[in-house]
């Protein structure tokens, strides 16, 4: 058996698969998944898994350089930001607008989607190195 936190196969096959700076996103219940990317799907309910509780064991699995959120996460979801923010201290973010990280996700490897149902909780990661 696979030891290590995180026992989700299809979200272990995408980390092994990505390259430096390929993307992975981490959905809110209601963020679309464009046709064409792999939807990763853990929701069971409403806030199981929460957002936060899948972005730590993630990134627990994931060396990130950099993240991009939507710029509305500021102002209408400032928990589950400042609670990125402590997760990922150092690592560079970038913010657009909703309508463009929606287009973005259609360069992602994946979208793990999970239960939440907070508004703006989606991040997309871009993958680094471990070298």
């Amino acid at each position: 058996m696979k030891k290590g936190n995180l026992f989700n196969s299809k979200i272990n096959e995408v980390i092994s698969k990505m390259g430096h700076t390929d993307l992975i996103v981490i959905a809110d219940a209601g963020l679309p998944i464009p046709d064409g990317v792999e939807r990763i799907d853990i929701s069971l309910t409403k806030d199981v898994p929460t957002f936060i509780e899948t972005l730590k064991v993630f990134l627990e699995n994931f060396e990130a350089e950099g993240i991009i959120l939507a710029e509305e996460i500021k102002s209408k979801n400032e928990n589950v930001l400042s609670q990125i923010e402590e997760l990922l201290q150092g690592i560079e973010v970038e913010y657009v607008s909703h309508e463009k990280f929606k287009k973005i996700t259609k360069d992602a490897k994946g979208i793990i989607r999970t239960g939440e149902c907070t508004p703006y909780a989606n991040i997309i990661l871009k993958s680094g190195v471990i070298f």
